[in-house]
């Protein structure tokens, strides 16, 4: 039986929260948050123990793991807080902000059991693509595509206390809404040679410091792909990835995977998981959180470590090192 923690107790630790409680081999012992009205309701709810800091909670319990749902720039050092005390760490992304955090990452990595929320990459579909991809079913991938079109406001930014500022969300639409989609284009592809990337801020203009939106040239794993995210839409609009292949064209889209060759186009539907939270974060987190223990648990790499991300971090960071200029 594993003893799990929750530090921050926002929208997605309620997911977090609901896949520890239904897992048989996890306990959720205990909660935290800077807000002690979030943390009890948390505890009232799935029945543990809430403290209002990290470091209350660790002096009081002995956690075998801890889930860190906090705020994207505590990510890190809060990895490495828990690890230095011999902790299993399972972080919400984005792993870092900065390459700085990174190095506190490897510590981290150094210690202890470390996964990382990148849950799309359990998606049926995406598993799939990856599969034909592989296995080089329809050819040698050329190429891909990729396109975020979601929806954000002032209020969602303004009403958070750390988001649309460069020191505590580390950026806007790519390090929160769209670094999924970089991720499974990364995975899907290959780490990144090239990067060439625009950022611009569009609709919340001195309302925010980051950016809405941003377009990128990347080369992955020696291809070129074209990649595009927006928060200044009018609605959360489904993921698109299209991956261009000698002999077919996959699109990923939502729960599909359309295969387009010259004789004609299926599209496959798969079975997922409901959602736990709200829709466009996915149906992953169970499968992914799963994976985490039973790696533990048997001793064996997990998908999600941090070797896996390395090459979507580098990727992020140096289309912010890039696109930054354009602002």
């Amino acid at each position: 039986m594993f003893h799990v923690a929750i530090i921050g107790c926002g929208g997605i630790a309620q997911v977090h929260a609901a896949v520890l409680h239904n897992l048989p081999d996890t306990e959720l012992i205990a909660c935290a948050d800077i807000r002690p009205e979030r943390a009890e309701a948390m505890a009232q709810k799935f029945g543990c123990r809430a403290y209002d800091s990290m470091d209350a909670l660790l002096d009081a319990e002995r956690p075998d793991s801890v889930h860190l749902c906090t705020p994207h720039y505590l990510h890190a050092p809060m990895a490495q807080k828990a690890a230095r005390r011999g902790i299993a760490v399972f972080s919400e992304k984005p792993p870092v902000i900065s390459r700085e955090q990174w190095a506190m990452l490897e510590d981290a990595a150094s210690r202890v059991p470390l996964g990382i929320c990148f849950q799309n990459r359990y998606n049926p579909n995406a598993r799939e693509a990856k599969r034909l991809i592989d296995e080089k079913v329809y050819g040698e991938l050329l190429g891909a595509r990729a396109f975020v079109t979601w929806k954000r406001e002032l209020p969602y930014y303004r009403d958070s206390g750390w988001r649309g500022a460069w020191a505590t969300e580390g950026g806007g639409v790519l390090i929160n809404q769209s670094v999924h989609t970089l991720d499974l284009l990364v995975q899907l592809m290959g780490p990144p040679d090239t990067v060439e990337a625009h950022m611009a801020n569009h609709h919340l203009k001195g309302g925010i410091e980051v950016e809405d939106t941003v377009e990128a040239y990347l080369v992955l794993g020696g291809r070129p792909a074209l990649f595009y995210a927006t928060t200044a839409y009018t609605q959360d609009a489904p993921v698109m990835i299209e991956l261009h292949c000698e002999r077919a064209t996959l699109r990923l889209e939502s729960d599909a995977l359309e295969i387009r060759t010259q004789d004609g186009t299926e599209r496959k539907t798969f079975r997922t998981d409901a959602a736990l939270g709200k829709g466009y974060w996915g149906t992953g987190h169970t499968a992914c959180i799963a994976d985490f223990y039973d790696s533990i648990q048997n001793n064996r790499p997990f998908q999600n470590d941090l070797a896996s991300v390395r090459g979507t971090a580098d990727a992020m960071l140096r289309m912010y090192e890039e696109g930054r200029k354009t602002l």
